[in-house]
C-alpha cells in the first residue's frame, strides 16, 4: 500500500475567531500504481488533503502513512517524502524561475545532491516525458506557451522520480487542445512507469477517461469514493453538491427517457458510442 489516511482531520486557525474544521475523519487507502480522480466543489477540502500527503500540512489529529511508515514520527524524513510524493500545484508555471527550461527542471534534482551527470539525465528525460522538444531546452521558460510552462514545471516534480504524482488542477486555464495533450502524457507516464497519480480536476469528462477510481469530497468530508460508473451513476447527488456528471451520463439519460433503450452507465464517448450502437441493434452489449 502506498499511502493510508486514518481518521485525518483538520482544522484552520484553531482556537482562533477564524477557526474552520477544514477534513473531518478521512480514511482512505491509496494503493501503488493506482489513477485517482479527486473531486468536490470549491472549498471541499481537495487542496486541503492533497497537502497531507506530503507532508505540507501537518494534521489537527489523525494519521498519514507512507508505505507502512507514519510520517508524524519525530524521526521521519520529510524532505526525502516529498520527492517520493511529488505535488504539482495548480497554475505550476508561476514557480519558474530559472533563466532556461534545463536550469528550471535540474533545479529539484540538483537539491538531491546527485552528480551533475545525473541531475542532466533525469531533467532531459523529464522534458522529453512530457512533450518539450529539444529545441526548447534552452529557451526561457517565460517564453513558452501556457501549454509549455505547463509542461515544463510537471517536467520539474518528474525529475526527482516521484512513486506518487499528484497533480492540482494540472489543466486550468488551457484550451481544450492543451488540456488533451497535458493530460494524455500523464497518462502516459503512469501506464509506462507504474507510479501512482491523484488527480484533482472539476472537469468531470477528463476524470471520467483517465482514472480508474473518484474520490468526491463534500464539506471536508468523503462522500463518495469508487470507480466512476458508479460514482456518476449518483449524478443527481452530485449535482446537490454543486457537482455533476460527464454530458454523456446526461446524454444517454435523455435518449432512455425518449424510449431508446440504452444503459445509462456510459461515461466517456467512446463508451457512449458502444451503448447507442447496441441499441440500434437491438443487441446485448458490455460497456
Amino acid at each position: 500500500m502506498s499511502i493510508i489516511i486514518d481518521k485525518l482531520n483538520y482544522i484552520y486557525s484553531p482556537g482562533t475567531a477564524y477557526e474552520k474544521q477544514a477534513l473531518t475523519n478521512i480514511s482512505l487507502v491509496i494503493n501503488d500504481g493506482e489513477f485517482i480522480g479527486l473531486i468536490g466543489h470549491t472549498g471541499s477540502g481537495k487542496s486541503t488533503l492533497i497537502q497531507h500527503l506530503n507532508g505540507l500540512v501537518k494534521a489537527t489529529s489523525g494519521g498519514v502513512y507512507y508505505n507502512g511508515a507514519d510520517i508524524y514520527d519525530e524521526d521521519y524524513n520529510l524532505k526525502e517524502l516529498r520527492t517520493k510524493v511529488g505535488l504539482v500545484f495548480q497554475y505550476p508555471e508561476h514557480q519558474l524561475f530559472e533563466t532556461t527550461v534545463l536550469k528550471d527542471v535540474q533545479f529539484g534534482p540538483k537539491n538531491l545532491g546527485l552528480s551533475p551527470i545525473e541531475i542532466d539525465l533525469r531533467a532531459y528525460e523529464a522534458l522529453k516525458q512530457v512533450g518539450i522538444p529539444d529545441d526548447l531546452i534552452d529557451a526561457s521558460p517565460f517564453e513558452l506557451s501556457g501549454g509549455q510552462k505547463r509542461r515544463v514545471a510537471i517536467a520539474g516534480v518528474l525529475a526527482m522520480k516521484p512513486e506518487v504524482l499528484i497533480l492540482d488542477e494540472p489543466t486550468a486555464g488551457l484550451d481544450p487542445r492543451g488540456r488533451d495533450e497535458i493530460l494524455d502524457q500523464i497518462a502516459k507516464i503512469h501506464e509506462e512507469q507504474h507510479i501512482t497519480v491523484i488527480l484533482v480536476s472539476h472537469s468531470m469528462e477528463d476524470v471520467a477517461k483517465y482514472v480508474g477510481r473518484i474520490i468526491v469530497m463534500e464539506r471536508g468530508q468523503v462522500a463518495y469514493n469508487d470507480t466512476p460508473k458508479n460514482v456518476f451513476a449518483h449524478y443527481k447527488d452530485l449535482e446537490r453538491i454543486g457537482l455533476a456528471a460527464p454530458q454523456v451520463t446526461y446524454a444517454m439519460h435523455a435518449l432512455k427517457e425518449r424510449g431508446i433503450p440504452v444503459r445509462t452507465d456510459a461515461t466517456t464517448v467512446e463508451e457512449a458510442k458502444v451503448a447507442v450502437l447496441a441499441a440500434w441493434k437491438g443487441g446485448i452489449y458490455d460497456t
